[in-house]
């Protein structure tokens, strides 16, 4: 006879919270990994009702969605979704989770999950990035840079954890312009939109491709932030993957009538102690 894990199931979910967070500052060398404990522990410490996975070993549902950013590389668009076991006001679970943050980890929006609203994942297939390349002239950029868009193809090579693979950089770029720095003409800049393709093209892939193809190497390390995520429309802008959640966040009928029956009698997020 199979075991089974003591005690009662875990209380359904129900309430899902779309959440978008920051990555900056030093904070921006924090790995995917440690992200998620960062989290975990803030979660805790800020008394968010969680739902949790049924078995020996229950995890808080949490569902990271997109390509998490490379580790180094600074994002204002990262997004996931938590399962609750109780309704809480978005308001002040986003203020009480980003206070139970470190500096540089940084909520920025949650948003409920009203039904119908479609799934997260299926509102994401691009990023807007923008690269900071110190030394150098932003003409040389450009010309690097139309020398790649030019190209059909750019084999770059990744180190990961099974060996070297080959990867075309240039396919999934969608856009891309390089411009100047504000009053600092010795640094150039490079914005790129660029699909969410397997296995995934990074800011350092274009990078590679571009010393490549037209020998530019930044003498100082870059510095990359993902601007946005969201999914391309015909026009190659990028629509914000949480509009939809928001447009529907107050229903018609509660227009004008403050706080939902069933959010009224919920404590505060934040009441109880750390575990």
């Amino acid at each position: 006879m199979a075991r089974q894990p003591e005690g009662p199931p875990p209380p359904p979910v129900v309430q899902r919270v779309r959440v978008r967070y920051a990555k900056r500052g030093r904070l921006r060398f924090t790995s995917h990994r440690d992200f998620t404990r960062a989290l975990e522990r803030a979660l805790r410490r800020a008394g968010v009702p969680m739902a949790y996975s049924a078995g020996f070993t229950p995890h808080p549902k949490i569902s990271y969605v997109g390509t998490a950013a490379p580790t180094g590389v600074a994002s204002e668009a990262e997004y996931l979704e938590l399962g609750l076991a109780s309704v809480v006001d978005v308001d002040r679970l986003r203020a009480a989770l980003d206070a139970s943050l470190p500096d540089g980890l940084d909520l920025l929006e949650c948003v409920e999950v009203r039904p119908g609203t479609g799934g997260l994942p299926d509102r994401i297939d691009a990023s807007a990035w923008r690269i900071e390349l110190p030394g150098v002239a932003p003409a040389e950029l450009a010309a690097a840079l139309a020398t790649f868009l030019a190209a059909d193809r750019v084999q770059v090579e990744r180190l990961t954890k099974t060996g070297r693979r080959e990867l075309d950089a240039r396919a999934p770029v969608v856009s891309a312009s390089a411009s100047a720095a504000p009053d600092d003409d010795g640094c150039a800049i490079l914005e790129l939109v660029v699909r969410q393709v397997t296995p995934a093209v990074r800011p350092d892939d274009v990078l590679a491709a571009l010393r490549a193809v037209a020998g530019l190497a930044p003498a100082v390390p870059p510095r990359a932030t993902r601007l946005t995520q969201g999914r391309l429309d015909d026009g190659g802008r990028l629509a914000d993957p949480l509009a939809p959640d928001r447009a529907a966040d107050i229903p018609a009928d509660e227009v004008a009538g403050g706080p939902r029956p069933e959010e009224q009698a919920v404590p505060s997020v934040g009441s109880t102690p750390a575990g």
